[in-house]
């Protein structure tokens, strides 16, 4: 209940595959500086438990599977869904290994909220260009106090006007310069970053679809400018 979907094999499956495919853009990011990921963000399942539609927090498993493997000691989590990533909050709490960012819409969901290592609060309406003006004024120096070996992106679409369950009033435009403005602050940086595609909530599923392949769309243009450019 807690989760929000009934159980089921191939329930099982997909979240197995979502996290298998958070891991490997992961390594594909540290690899080639950039990758993402057709699924992830489950950012609101804990340690211990599940939550809001999210069952394994991938980002999480991510950034663990790499630290065990050595090929990355430290990984920065920039989560700009509208909703805190709050169980990636708890799970990293006091590790200084993983720093989490959370820029989120806090009269949403969760109304509990953990204490992320940096969370900006977005208040209700808030537009594209207020909006990246906030994530492009403390996104440097948030990447600054990190240090990471890594970041994990999760891009969540619930923060568009349209989206069922978002507060905020982004446009299409303003996700795909969002989405920009967070991979060129990683390449600026010399860091690599792997994309998930977060929340994002309609009842037109290629509506929904056309939003979460905008960070795709970001990716190749930001790619093809800098790491692709030789």
């Amino acid at each position: 209940r807690r989760i929000g979907f009934e159980w089921s094999v191939p329930l099982v499956r997909r979240t197995l595959l979502e996290c298998s495919g958070t891991v490997r853009a992961a390594e594909l990011a540290m690899e080639h500086g950039m990758a993402c990921n057709l699924a992830g963000g489950t950012h609101h399942a804990h340690r211990d438990f599940g939550s809001g539609f999210c069952i394994l927090n991938d980002l999480a498993v991510a950034a663990r599977r790499l630290q065990a493997r050595g090929l990355a000691r430290r990984v920065m989590v920039v989560d700009l869904d509208v909703h805190q990533g709050d169980g990636t909050a708890a799970i990293f709490a006091g590790d200084d290994s993983v720093y989490t960012m959370s820029v989120h819409c806090g009269k949403n969901f969760p109304f509990r909220k953990q204490r992320s290592d940096l969370d900006l609060d977005a208040p209700p309406g808030m537009g594209d260009e207020a909006y990246l003006a906030l994530v492009a004024d403390v996104l440097p120096r948030a990447l600054a106090a990190a240090r990471p070996d890594l970041v994990l992106y999760d891009a969540g679409v619930d923060a568009a006007a349209v989206d069922a369950l978002g507060f905020l009033e982004l446009s299409n435009e303003g996700l795909l310069r969002r989405d920009a403005l967070v991979l060129r602050a990683c390449v600026d940086a010399g860091v690599p970053v792997a994309t998930v595609i977060g929340g994002g909530y309609a009842e037109c599923l290629e509506e929904l679809a056309e939003r979460h392949a905008i960070v795709f769309h970001a990716a190749q243009g930001v790619w093809r400018e800098t790491l692709g450019a030789g």
